[in-house]
């Protein structure tokens, strides 16, 4: 919740902030004017999204911009298949906006309630090995300076700087709109499917490259891979969705409504989350269905929950993968939540966590009541052994001098912010951890 005078906090509840004053600019001017005033007050200046980042990284401890009221499209290029959207459109907006025009984003994450700027500022990411995050989707923006400049960025202008502003953590600028390289609309067809866990294990390679997108879930205390398989049909394809009510019941009383009962039971008593796992492997993940791209990108999450996420060089997936698992065995955990792997194209954005290198993630959830830390501790030095690179939206605790020998671009990176903003009007704590002062 945000107000004048009150706590702002996330989705995760896993950061707050009481910032000095809250402003919600109209337009690109705006936010502008508020920039300009905040440097003149010697404060520092964030934007907010939707808050579903669980890391700090748009706490803003002085101004807090809420981008509420810059929503929508502004420019479409419909030769190029193109669209600018302004900062603040929420991803589950942008469909409809995209729908009169045929297209379609090229891939999307699997919760759409962020905004497209905050978003692309974390590296929200889908699954598919030939597809890479909504950054490499990227090809324009337009944002504030510290100096309270617009700057364009686009095939044209500034150029050199789109691997940097694709992927910026909200460290160069306030982003006013991004632009967009869309694709034609398409549908999808999908088989939930629940396979023996060590078998998907052992075929990975296989069952990645058969599909366009795939990925699976794992409860612990079973032996069960929940998968999922999704393939690419032109827009003309025959669509058959999911019945709305069988729809309901896998996602909304089961998947939501009753699994939220168990994980608030499972505070109390820990015990049944084995039993409960079992059980919602028997329940769910098995279905068919043909749908609009987005329908089947994305599902509905209103179980409040903290996650991790890293991600690993491809080949280390299934021994990182095992060594999780057998963490979970020898510390005696009753852990609710599954873990999700996923997989996404190298690209060569200088801060995503896929630069130069096929990708494979891993991650790892807890309710948001449960402490996480022992289990996410221990599962982050497992990820950072096997080459992990920590997922900027979500939990970890590493820093800039552990994160510079990660990313080949990381010194390019700070040396831009440093020249963009030297007095860290766009800082904060997160910031000064994971980029140094």
């Amino acid at each position: 919740m945000t107000q004048i005078g009150g706590t702002w906090q996330n989705w995760g509840r896993s950061a707050s902030v009481r910032p000095q004053r809250v402003e919600r600019p109209r337009s690109p001017e705006g936010v502008q004017r508020a920039v300009v005033a905040a440097a003149a007050q010697g404060l520092r200046i964030k934007a907010v999204g939707a808050g579903h980042s669980f890391t700090g990284i748009a706490v803003a401890p002085d101004v807090l911009l809420e981008l509420d009221e810059l929503q929508g499209l502004s420019r479409v290029d419909e030769q190029r298949g193109r669209v600018t959207l302004l900062a603040g459109t929420r991803l589950h907006r942008i469909p409809a906006l995209l729908a009169p025009y045929g297209l379609a984003m090229e891939n999307l994450g699997d919760i759409d309630r962020q905004s497209i700027a905050g978003a692309i500022s974390t590296g929200t990411h889908g699954t598919g090995a030939g597809f890479g995050g909504i950054s490499t989707q990227v090809v324009g923006a337009t944002l504030i300076t510290a100096a309270g400049d617009f700057l364009t960025i686009d095939e044209t202008q500034n150029t050199e700087l789109l691997p940097a502003v694709a992927l910026g953590l909200g460290a160069l600028g306030i982003l006013v709109d991004v632009t967009l390289q869309c694709v034609p609309a398409f549908v999808m067809h999908a088989i939930d499917q629940p396979a023996p866990l060590d078998d998907v294990l052992a075929t990975l390679n296989d069952r990645v490259a058969a599909s366009d997108h795939f990925e699976f879930y794992w409860f612990p205390h079973t032996e069960v891979a929940l998968t999922k398989r999704q393939d690419r049909l032109p827009e003309s394809a025959v669509r058959a969705p999911l019945p709305v009510v069988g729809k309901w019941v896998d996602e909304t009383l089961l998947s939501n409504g009753i699994y939220r009962a168990v994980c608030a039971a499972g505070v109390v008593v820990p015990a049944i989350t084995p039993a409960f796992s079992r059980l919602a492997v028997k329940l769910t993940g098995d279905r068919e269905y043909t749908d609009h791209s987005h329908r089947v990108f994305t599902q509905h999450r209103n179980v409040r929950f903290r996650e991790m996420e890293y991600a690993l060089p491809v080949e280390n997936v299934v021994p990182a993968f095992r060594a999780v698992q057998a963490l979970i065995r020898k510390r005696g955990w009753r852990i609710e939540f599954p873990i999700e792997v996923r997989f996404a194209k190298s690209d060569d954005i200088w801060l995503s966590t896929a630069h130069g290198r096929e990708s494979a993630y891993i991650a790892v959830h807890r309710y948001w009541r449960h402490d996480p830390r022992a289990y996410f501790d221990a599962v982050e030095q497992v990820m950072l052994e096997h080459g992990g690179r920590p997922h900027w939206g979500k939990l970890h605790s590493i820093g800039a001098s552990e994160l510079r020998g990660r990313y080949p671009r990381f010194d390019d990176f700070v040396a831009l912010r440093d020249r963009m903003d030297p007095e860290r009007r766009f800082g904060n704590r997160y910031l000064t951890r994971v980029l140094g002062e």
